[in-house]
């Protein structure tokens, strides 16, 4: 790994995981810089393949992952395992930890100036790529995404409570904004692809029948949906305001697990929600007692207010 220069405070993140971090943060620099230049060369929203899941890969997609990987090659990290890459690689043979990435979330709304992001977890490594992250998401020692928008946010734990960091384009450093970021225990706000209503199972659907039913409902208040496809985008907007996000399972082929890879995504959000005291499940079971079976698998995601999350798993129990 290249020594990068110092652009986070070290103040308030663990002295072994500083590097990998600092790491992360001076490559999201660079990607930041890229993404405010889209529309003025290559178009980044370009399809140039697909992942190892089928998913369309995006030329910023294949770009972040060489950046991010080439960043950390050498360096504490020892096994690599990227969204975009069917297997992890060892990075480094002495490398204390096991990284997972989603290098570009949200890639989808690059050619529509959306915001996008970079999610990443760390686990401590073990000797195998697949016993490093085939595992409890409990077992984190961190769990991030940055957040490329209006402003290039960094949100991340190490198990003591949810800071948020901004970078300052004037000076090329983030900057401390929040020791403790909080879930908003109340807010009148949803997030679900309603496109798929005829799709979800029965507790998913009555949960947002009665969110739509409005203050004459069982509820008795008005709610506002809102989707944005992308999730980092969409966990930013709870972390400030609080709601409720739902990414189920439904009916489709190929959807009976939702879209969203346990460990890439899943897992460093559910950490970072927790760490903010709301609240992560597939619906039912707390994320961080899940673990994924395979690398790219995928589960059902709900997560927000402690409070929200906690009337979908009713739902649940009702329906049986």
């Amino acid at each position: 790994m290249t020594r990068q220069a110092n652009v986070i405070s070290p103040d308030l993140i663990p002295a072994a995981l500083y590097p990998t971090i600092n790491a992360l943060c001076a490559t999201s620099i660079e990607v930041a810089a890229i993404i405010a230049r889209a529309g003025l060369g290559q178009s980044l929203a370009a399809q140039v393949g697909e992942n190892s899941d089928g998913d369309g890969q995006k030329a910023l997609d294949v770009l972040a992952d060489d950046m991010f990987e080439a960043a950390l090659r050498g360096g504490d990290v020892r096994w690599y395992a990227s969204e975009e890459q069917e297997d992890a690689l060892l990075t480094s043979e002495s490398g204390k930890y096991a990284l997972a990435i989603d290098p570009l979330d949200g890639s989808s709304n690059i050619d529509v100036n959306v915001s996008i992001g970079t999610i990443f977890s760390i686990f401590d490594a073990k000797d195998g790529a697949e016993e490093s992250f085939l595992r409890k998401a409990s077992e984190q020692i961190c769990g991030g995404y940055i957040l490329y928008g209006p402003a290039t946010c960094l949100v991340v734990t190490f198990g003591e409570g949810t800071q948020q960091y901004v970078l300052d384009p004037t000076k090329g450093e983030f900057v401390l904004v929040e020791k403790a970021m909080s879930v908003p225990e109340t807010s009148k706000e949803f997030a679900i692809n309603a496109s798929n209503y005829r799709h979800w199972t029965t507790p998913v659907r009555n949960y947002i029948d009665n969110c739509l039913a409005g203050k004459d409902g069982p509820r008795g208040m008005d709610f506002n949906m809102r989707w944005v496809g992308s999730l980092v985008a969409e966990t930013h907007r709870i972390l400030t305001r609080g709601g409720i996000f739902l990414y189920p399972g439904d009916a489709r082929p190929g959807y009976e697990n939702g879209r969203l890879r346990m460990v890439y995504e899943c897992a460093p959000i559910a950490f970072i929600i927790e760490q903010a005291k709301g609240h992560a499940t597939d619906g039912e079971t707390p994320i961080l007692d899940r673990q994924a079976e395979t690398l790219h698998g995928r589960i059902p995601l709900v997560f927000g207010s402690a409070h929200k999350v906690q009337r979908v798993a009713d739902h649940h129990d009702l329906s049986e």
